[in-house]
């Protein structure tokens, strides 16, 4: 099975074909159940190869691809426990998204036009995780960046919207170059951009070698761009323009994780380069606590989630920081599951408001929408880290690592872990709680949704109740399932080997989680609930403090003011005085000039004889003058 590898991708192309070419032609029953099932059928043979898998890597041979000189770069794929990873998680979570879709986008307009979207989308991921060389993993790369911008952008006829997709991908060329840059060093040091010879030959360098932090730090700008680091995170938050499961597919399962599985891969490189890895912890931690601060404020339902993402993220690149990159593939997977039920179930919440985002507007929604409310429940106590919920045990895992590498690194994340809960309990009681603040049409409007969308919801409720159970704390099991499947692929540096935190520290900190998310959740409840401390309506009723959190520190402000006003007066610059006067003005000069040569000396020819008589004995004379003279 494993040589049917190069199908799992294929799939999801022929869906997009197919419905792309067919979409005048195929029903939106079939359009939307057609999708779904391609991305089925990939799941399936990703789950066949799991089974099969042992240990060690495949190198799974497409055809030759890149041939120049000395350069030969094969279109393969690498199929190992990292891959097969990624694989489940973006099959099986797209799958549901995919299901999720036919309801959602039911009376939509562009109803085909997204699901084809949807499956060039996964079909780019596929590759992405699947590339046995950084040129494909870059093809996937640069593929998700361009269905991202497309799917951003789907409602294109709103300004707004197109502004958020530009947003994206030019945020992300940002980062993209930096990866372009260390691909080409990798070949330039290697001679090779195939992952087996690079990390061959990376095996025998010593640690800190100039080149090689130079190829992470080129490598991490990427990563920066793809999974919303500072200060590459802008552009996430205002995805949210897309339509929601869009939101749960980027912000879940794919596209933000490609950073992560980037340099997970990369773990070698990574590895003999503590410099780089002080720099991405530094950068997640910084990341985790300052969109965490942000998300406190947000009333924009998606909005809390999505700058939760970037927080979530900051906590995956911490991980990575301090060398623990199992434990951040295992937070990608935990993430994978609550993250998407939440953006799902606030997709649910959101159709069943009439398009309705505000939280302020809505409140009592748990007695018309029960299966939404509960699985939005389960999705708040996972990402909040409430046993034995997904969360609990991937943030605790990464908290514990944190404290081995420093107290201080420890400090800001468990900072960050009570800010998470806390802005995830608001958005919870303001959501579900109270007396419904919405208008009467709204309230004469709700209903849950249709089977279609809470089917997905259910077995994503069910994957991040039971996810966090892939890999157990050692006070309660020797046995890490996830760690021990990835074991083979990677390569932890020296300093993770030799220190772990005690069962002491593990057991306080388990019981210092649970007495303060119970602490979290009664304030919560009484803040939002008891005394209804609701948002104001009006920007000019904010505290100080909370203004300067609801508009995100003003980022995008002083982005726009010292970055694209000046670019745009640039451009200004070059466009009116070195392109129209200089450029444009030689070119129209040199045609005005024989013009108006042209014009003077036309009137020269007068057509009188006795004129052109006489200029010619004056030329005569003339010549001889100045012969005699000269």
């Amino acid at each position: 099975m494993m040589q049917l590898a190069w199908l799992i991708p294929v799939f999801p192309l022929i869906g997009f074909l197919v419905i792309s070419l067919g979409q005048k032609v195929l029903p939106k029953s079939v359009t939307g159940i057609f999708a779904s099932l391609m991305v089925l059928a990939s799941f399936i043979l990703s789950a066949g190869i799991f089974l099969q898998h042992g240990d060690g890597s495949e190198t799974v041979f497409v055809f030759d691809w890149i041939k120049s000189g000395s350069l030969s770069i094969p279109f393969s794929f690498l199929i190992d426990s990292v891959s097969i990873t990624m694989l489940l998680i973006v099959t099986g979570v797209g799958f549901l998204i995919h299901v999720y879709s036919i309801g959602y986008m039911k009376e939509d307009e562009g109803y085909s036009r997204f699901f084809s979207y949807l499956n060039l989308f996964v079909f780019f991921m596929l590759l992405l995780v699947l590339g046995s060389n950084y040129v494909v993993l870059f093809a996937g790369w640069e593929g998700v960046g361009l269905c991202s911008y497309l799917l951003i952008g789907f409602w294109f006829k709103n300004t707004e919207y197109n502004k958020a997709a530009n947003k994206a991908f030019i945020m992300n060329r940002i980062g993209d170059l930096g990866f372009l840059l260390g691909i080409i060093l990798i070949y330039v040091t290697f001679g090779s951009v195939s992952f087996n010879e690079v990390f061959s030959a990376a095996k025998s360098l010593p640690d800190n070698q100039p080149v090689i932090t130079a190829i992470t730090l080129l490598l991490f700008v990427g990563a920066m761009g793809k999974s919303a680091q500072i200060p590459l995170y802008t552009w996430l938050p205002d995805a949210m323009a897309g339509p929601t499961p869009v939101s749960a597919l980027i912000h879940a399962a794919t596209m933000v994780t490609a950073g992560i599985y980037m340099v997970v891969r990369s773990n070698i490189l990574y590895s003999i380069a503590p410099f780089t890895l002080e720099i991405v912890t530094i950068i997640g931690m910084a990341t985790a606590l300052f969109a965490a601060t942000i998300a406190l404020a947000q009333t924009d339902i998606k909005k809390v989630l999505a700058y939760s993402t970037v927080s979530q993220l900051g906590y995956m690149f911490v991980a990575l920081g301090v060398g623990a990159y199992s434990t951040a593939l295992f937070h990608v997977t935990t993430h994978a599951f609550f993250k998407a039920l939440l953006f799902l179930a606030a997709g649910s919440v959101i159709h069943a408001m009439s398009g309705e985002q505000d939280i302020r507007k809505m409140g009592g929604l748990r007695k018309k929408l029960p299966i939404t409310f509960a699985v939005f429940a389960i999705g708040t106590f996972a990402i909040s880290g409430v046993p034995p919920f997904a969360g609990f045990f991937s943030k605790d895992e990464i908290l514990a690592k944190a404290w081995v590498q420093s107290p201080v690194l420890f400090f800001f994340l468990a900072v960050t872990s009570v800010l998470t809960a806390i802005y995830m309990f608001r958005l919870f009681f303001l959501t579900f709680y109270g007396g419904f603040r919405g208008t009467h049409a709204q309230e004469h409007h709700l209903h849950e949704s249709p089977p279609s969308m809470t089917v997905p919801l259910v077995l994503l409720a069910i994957l991040s109740t039971c996810g966090g159970f892939l890999g157990l704390p050692e006070v309660f099991s020797e046995h890490h399932l996830f760690g021990n499947f990835l074991k083979s692929a990677l390569s932890v540096p020296a300093s993770i080997l030799q220190t772990e935190a005690s069962h002491q520290f593990e057991w306080t900190l388990m019981g210092v989680s649970v007495l303060t998310l119970a602490l979290i959740i009664y304030w919560a409840y009484q803040n939002y609930v008891a005394k209804k401390n609701i948002p104001a309506l009006q920007e000019s009723e904010f505290k100080p403090a909370f203004k300067v959190l609801y508009h995100k520190y003003y980022i995008d402000e002083i982005y726009h003011n010292i970055i694209v006003k000046p670019l745009y007066a640039i451009g200004n610059f070059f466009w009116k005085i070195v392109d129209n006067a200089a450029v444009d003005g030689t070119v129209n000069g040199v045609s005005k000039t024989v013009v108006w040569a042209s014009q003077t000396i036309r009137y020269v020819q007068t057509g009188n004889v006795g004129f052109y008589i006489f200029a010619m004995v004056f030329g005569i004379i003339a010549i001889l003058v100045y012969n005699l003279m000269f």
